[in-house]
């Protein structure tokens, strides 16, 4: 499920998730000793975010370079786990080792956070499809209709879920269009969700996109089979049909291609 329907609004499942684990650590931390120790798990969640960000553009310092603006827009998923865990951790050990009475607290506050958010993680894991999902597309000019993995071709594939009434969608969209231009090794498919053909040329001719491989999904059911309630969701398949990535909402040109550089060696093989 990569995102909850809160009312009107979309968001993704994964940073939810990840709110309620710090929460409730923190306020277990909070509820065995005293205060102070649930204002340790915060802070150490907060460092351990902060590590994982710089982590993950430190790995991927070159995308990052020719916008390093971008390095603050953290919609683009770009995390290492490992990075956060390690410093959020070693701040707990450091603030327990100041403070033995707070030991006990911080143990239980962290050790339940950190097991909500594994079982969260690998509940959100085995619920997301390992393969390309069987679903019909069809042709945005004419009456043809191909299943995703016929549309896909055998090329490691980036698959971008959007309409043309998505606001973050119009704005991701001139990034994937250029990454469309100029990547020869993977192939970029934009299925609209819901709308029908008149509607999609309409957009595309006024926003000037010069987009190939456009296809329709009127009954929304590449949305339902990966679990999603919004939009724009990119979905990032090898030339195995084998799903190596997701992300719900806007990516940005360096988020992208970090995530391209994993797509590209399956080209080669």
């Amino acid at each position: 499920m990569l995102s909850l329907q809160l009312g009107p609004v979309a968001l993704p499942t994964a940073p939810v998730l990840l709110l309620a684990a710090v929460w409730l650590a923190s306020w277990l931390a909070g509820r065995v000793d005293r205060p102070r120790s649930g204002d340790a798990v915060f802070h150490a969640a907060v460092l351990g975010l902060v590590a994982a960000r710089l982590a993950f553009v430190a790995l991927h310092a070159s995308a990052y370079a020719e916008a390093p603006l971008s390095v603050l827009d953290v919609r683009d998923g770009g995390w290492s786990a490992p990075a956060g865990l390690l410093v959020g951790f070693g701040w707990l050990v450091a603030v327990a080792w100041r403070h033995a009475g707070s030991r006990r607290a911080l143990g239980i506050g962290g050790g339940t956070g950190l097991a909500m958010w594994l079982a969260g993680m690998l509940w959100l894991n085995q619920a997301a499809p390992t393969r390309m999902p069987a679903v019909d597309l069809a042709a945005l000019d004419g009456p043809g209709q191909v299943t995703l993995a016929q549309a896909a071709a055998g090329r490691p594939v980036v698959v971008n879920l959007w309409a043309s009434w998505c606001g973050p969608c119009r704005v991701e969209m001139p990034v994937l269009a250029a990454a469309q231009q100029r990547e020869t090794a993977v192939g970029f498919l934009f299925v609209n969700q819901g709308e029908p053909a008149a509607t999609v040329n309409t957009f595309l001719r006024q926003q000037g996109l010069p987009l190939r491989e456009v296809w329709l999904d009127r009954p929304g059911a590449l949305a339902r089979a990966i679990g999603s309630n919004g939009l724009p969701v990119t979905l990032f398949f090898d030339a195995q049909g084998r799903q190596v990535d997701a992300h719900f909402g806007i990516l940005n040109a360096a988020a992208l291609e970090a995530r391209l550089r994993a797509l590209r060696p399956a080209a080669t093989h």
